[in-house]
């Protein structure tokens, strides 16, 4: 072979040479304060129980979920995300439960800011499918199809009692048109303008969110199309976007994580807030139990995710691994 000069002249590989040159030239890298914790609290249990189809996640009791954010707090994540599981009995049409100032929820919240004051960003899931009897994320109508605005009405009572009960954010998960501005009017018309809104812009009518259902015990009748997304768009996610941030949202979020990268990049790019990402249960329980079987790596698969998720644009990653990656860390 004829070589001409120093052909090639671009070698890349000059800055692979070594772990410290590649840690040198990275171009993205998480943070423990990138993470965000989601954690379940059950009513009626004496010891935390772990989540079958999510090896290592724990519906806990109140006094397990303070330890749990506290070892969160310690290890540098930013916040935890909070779902409630009431007793079956307690559920109604309406979500009652989810409003009621002594419901599960709300004694976890002040339980949690009690414990890390404001060491850790308490957030709190604004949704009614944990305690609905029929499972979905709002009121229905006597159709049985979801009524939007008596819905939204609901969300204004939850985020209130969310608010007084100690919450930094509040997140509103249900899709509901008009959601974001309805939450951000409640919370100020009680003088909670410092509560922050994280608004679920985009979140997909997903196959992945299966072990979730069996974290909060859901009874969930029928799917969600309706309202939640539809995976084969893109233009609808930028909609939303563009809607929520009209109405208020402080930082929005895009949900699932992985399988939507492509979306997750295209909201960065056009957002002016904050943007989380959520590596849902079914992220997890796939790497837990591919691992689990010496398919693949575990540590280095859980990074890697990660990493990807990060790289394509999100500023903050609500994922179950958050202390345990923090800690590798830090």
């Amino acid at each position: 072979m004829t070589r001409y000069g120093s052909f090639p002249g671009s070698r890349p590989r000059r800055l692979r040479t070594t772990p410290t040159m590649r840690r040198m030239v990275a171009e993205t890298r998480l943070h423990p304060s990138d993470l965000i914790l989601p954690a379940f609290v059950r009513e009626g249990i004496d010891a935390p129980v772990e989540i079958g189809s999510m090896p290592g996640v724990y519906q806990h009791t109140r006094d397990s979920l303070k330890k749990a954010a506290a070892e969160a707090a310690e290890a540098g994540v930013s916040g935890i995300m909070l779902f409630g599981v009431p007793l079956d009995e307690k559920k109604d049409g309406r979500g009652t439960v989810g409003t009621d100032s002594d419901g599960i929820l709300q004694l976890a919240l002040r339980d949690v800011r009690s414990e890390v004051g404001d060491d850790l960003l308490v957030m709190s899931d604004l949704c009614l499918d944990e305690f609905t009897d029929h499972g979905h994320c709002g009121v229905l109508d006597e159709q049985g199809r979801i009524d939007n605005d008596a819905t939204l009405e609901r969300y204004a009572e939850m985020a209130q009692v969310q608010a007084d009960a100690g919450a930094h954010i509040v997140g509103p998960s249900g899709m509901m048109d008009g959601q974001i501005g309805v939450v951000r009017d409640a919370l100020d018309q009680i003088g909670r303008e410092d509560v922050a809104v994280l608004a679920y812009t985009v979140k997909y009518s997903s196959a992945f969110y299966g072990p979730f259902r069996e974290a909060v015990g859901s009874s969930l009748q029928g799917d969600r199309k309706t309202y939640q997304q539809d995976p084969a768009n893109v233009r609808e996610s930028l909609r939303e976007l563009a809607l929520d941030l009209e109405e208020g949202a402080d930082m929005v979020m895009v949900k699932p994580a992985g399988p939507y990268l492509d979306i997750l990049a295209r909201v960065a790019d056009a957002s002016d807030v904050p943007v989380a990402a959520y590596q849902i249960s079914g992220e997890y329980a796939m790497i837990e139990a591919a691992a689990q079987r010496g398919w693949i790596e575990r540590d280095k698969s859980i990074m890697e995710s990660l990493l990807g998720i990060k790289r394509a644009g999100a500023n903050m990653i609500l994922t179950y691994w958050a202390t345990e990656v923090a800690r590798k860390l830090d």
